[in-house]
């Protein structure tokens, strides 16, 4: 081995023993790995010194090509004195199977001496020639360590590395490499890579091979997943380059390459892509059930054969009470949980005890409930179902675990935002590998993330089903106009998921068979919306039982408005609040079936629709007013005569908006399609449902309200009506013939108490009220009875004492009537009490 001829003498190290090379030297530091397909010098020299290989690596250390070098004896580039006696002993070193390293010189090609870290392996053969692989990197500084850290580099090397002959069979390979494929040495010399190890990707990578042979091209860190003899459960990621050796000619002679068991770190970049694709695929509903399906499905099979979700109770109630809290102490011996998701590789789930939704208490033997609230993931690598513990407390699972074959078990509590929701399990049967550590990571990531989604799912529905409660509560259940009007309505929120929106109707009994009208929208959505709608309803309905005309109403509303905007505003955080009164517009309309005539008053609100029994549709204006809570600003009330049967439509603005956003465009659809005797169903809630169908095809960005009546007048023989002269002797009169009409519209049996509610309303008129007085009488739903005057003084109540000989007259009709109160009109006031029809 001439080209060794001026080496170190070597230092002596004995051969490591059996499975020693698996044990890897600490490298020291700044030193790189000593054989890089990129960047060392190789060469492959002959048992008797003449070179037979020669890369690009070892032309660029020296300068020298292979045409120069190769059939060539290696002494002559060496710069150093000859010592044949330790080339010999270096020669039997390798011959033995160990390495040799040291620092020589190289005689550069322009004459100067090169000091390389010089690497030689144990021999080996091509045919039946003895050969050595030397490896050299140019000396940039000593190394911090002894020589013996270095000492046996090839063979004991974390890197494994090969040499291939043209026909891509072994002709050498290091311990490292062995150990990889588990197939020992002398089976692989001489044989291909497809031949000893096909579920390597054998095929691909001698591909790879084929074209730096060709190509004389390097391939670096080519990364792929295979199994090795020596851990055939379980595959492995390796990277692997590959670098040729050049021949005396120029020719690529073999292929050289290096392989890295990377499997940590593919196993790394695969986890983050796993969780990755879960954030996608879990969680795309808000919905609690749907989302812990989701998760079991996704785990299902790249994780797990077997997975089952269990949820507590309180985290399925749609109230969202009585969660438990991690930070709220022990929790109670068995948990109430309910099967939430399930799914198997195995049609149909036969593994599982319990069915979706079904009531469970599933923990893992031996743990109690407090795994949900302070736990740490369960693994369990090996199923034992003989285990004890298993068969004493879980005696349907343990035999599901028998029948199934399954084998290893993950149990992840799951919890978010330090709140307990329930228990994830994975299962392994199909999948013989055992889940380890590494996968317990993985499975906490994957609850993690659903948990995030459950806890969010379960807080939207509880304030999605407050948020309807709330609503549901503050618009009306049932609209009745009695006889006078027959109502239907139709209401679509901006957001059909939340049902929840500012725009509000409602039809309210008036005294004298009269009906009030009210639609209103109040700008914004949700709960904030809702709830500001639900008071402005509830003043609409005070202030119309107070008898208020439209105008009047409204101003009242208006100022009930600026108070509530006033005290929002002193708190900044409810400012967002105040602004959706300032919001609010509204229309009221009071229909009178006696006159046949509707007083209307709008504030900021689009004008209603009419269309009169032969289909002609108009839009009575009344003076628009401004929209409440700007006050300054007075309404005006129109007063119009409908003929009976004609159709009214009180609307939001969301109705007729459309996608072109032109209200007066709008309005004229909604006539148009409303005046259409064709189609017009006879049905009214059909016709309402029918228009807004038809004028909001997909969902539009504002509420819609839609309230339709249609009109009806009061028979003239229901209604009967007297002058009453300013004079006590008249009231006798007055109460003969209001009995009279009683007894001949056949009630009877509310004669006496009329008879005596007449005597004392007349006679109250006649005492403290302004003439003209007029008594009216309407049958209708109920029996009311109205007495009319000139003056505007409010009647009072009082509670007489045992000695005072008057003040008892209102007193008694308020508890013969059903109710009973005063209204004041143009002309004075009018004083009514009703009486429920038996």
């Amino acid at each position: 081995m001439d080209s060794a001829d001026s080496a170190r003498e070597a230092t002596e190290a004995e051969a490591p023993a059996e499975g020693e090379a698996e044990a890897e030297a600490p490298t020291p530091a700044g030193v790189r790995d000593l054989l890089d397909a990129s960047t060392d010098a190789a060469a492959i020299v002959s048992a008797d010194g003449v070179v037979v290989g020669w890369t690009r690596g070892a032309q660029a250390l020296l300068g020298r090509p292979a045409s120069e070098v190769v059939g060539r004896s290696a002494a002559g580039l060496t710069a150093m004195a000859r010592d044949p006696a330790r080339v010999a002993a270096v020669a039997a070193r390798c011959r033995a199977g160990m390495g040799w390293s040291g620092v020589i010189g190289l005689r550069h090609h322009d004459g100067r001496t090169v000091e390389v870290d010089l690497r030689v392996s144990a021999s080996f053969r091509i045919g039946d020639e003895e050969c050595f692989l030397l490896s050299a990197r140019e000396q940039s500084r000593p190394w911090a360590v002894g020589q013996s850290v270095l000492d046996g580099f090839l063979t004991r090397s974390p890197v494994g590395m090969a040499v291939m002959d043209p026909g891509l069979r072994y002709v050498w390979l290091n311990d490292t490499l062995e150990r990889f494929g588990g197939v020992p040495r002398e089976q692989r010399l001489g044989r291909r890579l497809s031949e000893l190890l096909p579920g390597l990707q054998a095929v691909a990578i001698e591909g790879l091979m084929r074209k730096v042979l060709e190509t004389g091209a390097p391939i670096t860190d080519y990364e792929y997943l295979g199994w090795s003899w020596a851990d055939p459960h379980r595959q492995r990621a390796y990277s692997t380059s590959f670098f040729p050796l050049v021949g005396v000619d120029e020719s690529v002679t073999g292929v050289c390459y290096m392989v890295q068991d990377v499997t940590e770190r593919w196993n790394a970049r695969q986890l983050l892509a796993l969780v990755n694709e879960a954030g996608t695929r879990v969680g795309t509903t808000l919905d609690v059930m749907r989302t812990a399906q989701e998760l079991a499905d996704f785990a299902v099979p790249r994780f797990a054969d077997f997975v089952i979700v269990d949820l507590l109770e309180p985290v399925l109630s749609t109230e969202g009470h009585g969660t438990w809290l991690t930070d709220a102490g022990p929790a109670p011996a068995r948990p109430e949980m309910r099967r939430a998701g399930m799914s198997s590789v195995r049609e149909g789930c036969p593994e599982a005890v319990a069915r979706i939704g079904d009531r469970v208490d599933f923990l893992p033997p031996p743990h109690d409930a407090n795994l949900l609230i302070d736990g740490e993931p369960i693994l369990i690598p090996v199923l034992d179902p003989s285990d004890r513990l298993w068969v004493a407390e879980q005696p349907e699972r343990a035999e599901s675990i028998r029948a199934f074959g399954l084998h290893s078990l993950i149990s992840v509590p799951m919890r978010a935002r330090n709140t307990a929701l329930g228990l994830a399990t994975f299962v392994r049967s199909v999948n013989p590998v055992s889940f380890r550590s590494d996968d317990v990571l993985l499975a906490r990531e994957l609850v993690a993330r659903a948990a995030l989604c459950v806890d969010n799912a379960r807080r939207y529905t509880r304030e999605h089903t407050a948020a309807v409660t709330l609503q549901r509560s503050l618009l009306p259940h049932a609209l009745a106009g009695g006889s006078a009007l027959e109502v239907a309505s139709s209401y679509l929120p901006a957001d059909p998921t939340d049902g929840v929106g500012g725009d509000w109707f409602d039809v309210i009994p008036l005294s004298g068979a009269r009906v009030g009208l009210v639609v209103g929208d109040v700008v914004g959505h949700g709960i904030a919306a809702a709830a500001a709608m639900g008071r402005l309803r509830t003043a609409v309905q005070t202030l119309a039982d107070m008898e208020m005309p439209p105008d009047e109403l409204l101003a009242h509303l208006d100022d009930l408005v600026l108070r509530l905007s006033a005290e929002r505003s002193d708190d900044a955080t409810d400012r967002q609040s105040a602004s959706a009164f300032l919001g609010a517009t509204c229309l009221y309309v009071v229909y009178d079936p006696v006159s046949r005539r509707c007083s209307m008053a709008r504030a900021g609100h689009p004008p209603p629709v009419v269309v009169s029994p032969d289909g002609q549709v108009s839009f009575p204006e009344p003076p628009a007013g401004p929209p409440l809570g700007l006050g300054g600003m007075a309404f005006e009330a129109t007063e119009i005569e409908l003929a009976e049967n004609s159709l009214i439509g009180l609307y939001t603005d969301g109705l007729i908006e459309g996608a072109d956003r032109d209200l007066e465009r709008g309005m004229s659809r909604l006539g148009e399609l409303l005046a259409r005797s064709d189609t017009r169903p006879a049905d009214l809630a059909e016709l309402c449902t029918s228009a807004v169908r038809q004028l909001v095809p997909v969902p539009q960005p504002d509420d819609i309200a839609l309230l339709m009546a249609r009109t009806h007048a009061l028979d003239a023989d229901r209604v009967v009506s007297w002058e009453v002269p300013a004079h006590p002797a008249a009231v006798a009169d007055v109460r003969a013939r209001a009995t009279r009409q009683v007894e001949a519209w056949g009630l009877g049996e509310l004669a006496m108490t009329s008879e005596l509610i007449v005597s004392e309303l007349v006679t109250n008129a006649v005492r403290y009220a302004t003439p003209p007085i007029r008594l009216r009488m309407l049958y209708d739903a109920r029996l009311t009875c109205e007495v009319a005057d000139a003056s505007s003084t409010a009647p009072r109540l009082r509670h007489a004492r045992i000695t005072d000989e008057g003040g008892r007259g209102l007193f008694l009709v308020a508890q013969l009537a059903h109710r009973w109160g005063a209204r004041y009109t143009a002309d004075g006031k009018i004083i009514w009490a009703e009486q429920e029809i038996p």
